[in-house]
């Protein structure tokens, strides 16, 4: 039997964050059994942590959905980091420094649990062609569109920027035209309405396999791919908030704030269910 957490990342209000499964000492557990468990928990993302390979990380996460193993995820990294000091963990320095398949990844505890986000792994313009397959499978006309990038940190995550906020909740994606895309979309609210919401844009995440679609309900690696395009591109400010889950009944918020040349993602972290689990 191993330790076991699900933890409700981004928000600290009960059920309305995204959960993540978290398998500890997970050193002996087989990519097998890895890959079975991920797919019955069902979640979008089941981590296990492991003693760390590098001497400069204070733990080793394996990342895994469904469908396959992913060498980074936002959510899964503000939770695994949130499990392993729970369960009484004790950095090397002032952060935590997790170790995954996109390398080092520093993550901060005040005021908040936030990672720094790393690289992106492909960024720049996305081509004509599969432009015209985003737009179609967001259900939306071309001049809705007011930009459109590779964001991808590992996950594979299009970005797409939309103007307002409203839009973004009115989408309607075509899901049979998604097979394997994987698109963020983003607007802004008024001064008014972000006032009243604490939350100064609106986010949502949706993504498919060729198989199964899926709305994602608060997604750390397309907010940190949206703010290292769009913070840097003048478009949005260096220090801002994020709404996501609303349409599909939940409140995730995701504070985002941009420090010399680093982006940190930041959110709250509860444990939910506690217990062991057998992975036999």
């Amino acid at each position: 039997m191993l330790p076991f957490r699900q933890v409700d990342v981004f928000s600290a209000e009960p059920w309305l964050g995204n959960p993540l499964a978290v398998v500890h000492d997970a050193d002996g557990v087989s990519e097998d059994q890895m890959a079975r468990f991920a797919r019955w928990t069902n979640l979008s993302e089941t981590t296990f942590l492991c003693a760390p390979t590098d001497p400069r990380a204070d733990y080793r996460v394996r990342i895994w959905t469904p469908g396959g193993e992913l060498p980074f995820a936002g959510h899964p990294t503000i939770g695994s980091a949130h499990a392993w000091l729970e369960a009484g963990g004790v950095s090397h320095g002032d952060v935590v420094v997790q170790e995954c398949g996109a390398g080092l990844v520093d993550v901060r505890r005040s005021p908040r649990l936030g990672f720094s986000a790393p690289p992106l792994r492909r960024s720049g313009p996305v081509d004509g062609d599969l432009q015209l397959r985003v737009v179609r499978a967001l259900g939306v006309e071309e001049a809705v569109v007011q930009d459109m990038a590779w964001i991808d940190n590992g996950p594979g995550w299009i970005g797409v920027d939309i103007g307002a906020a409203e839009a973004v909740l009115d989408l309607v994606p075509d899901v049979a035209a998604f097979t394997d895309l994987k698109v963020t979309v983003l607007g802004r609210w008024d001064s008014a309405r972000a006032s009243e919401l604490g939350a100064d844009v609106e986010v949502r995440a949706f993504f498919a396999d060729g198989r199964d679609f899926a709305e994602d309900p608060v997604t750390g690696s397309a907010n940190a791919g949206l703010a290292q395009w769009l913070i840097g591109a003048g478009a949005l400010p260096e220090a801002y908030t994020a709404r996501q889950g609303s349409v599909i009944g939940r409140e995730g918020r995701v504070w985002v704030e941009a420090d010399a040349d680093e982006v940190w993602v930041s959110g709250d972290a509860v444990t939910r269910i506690l217990g062991e689990v057998d992975l036999g």
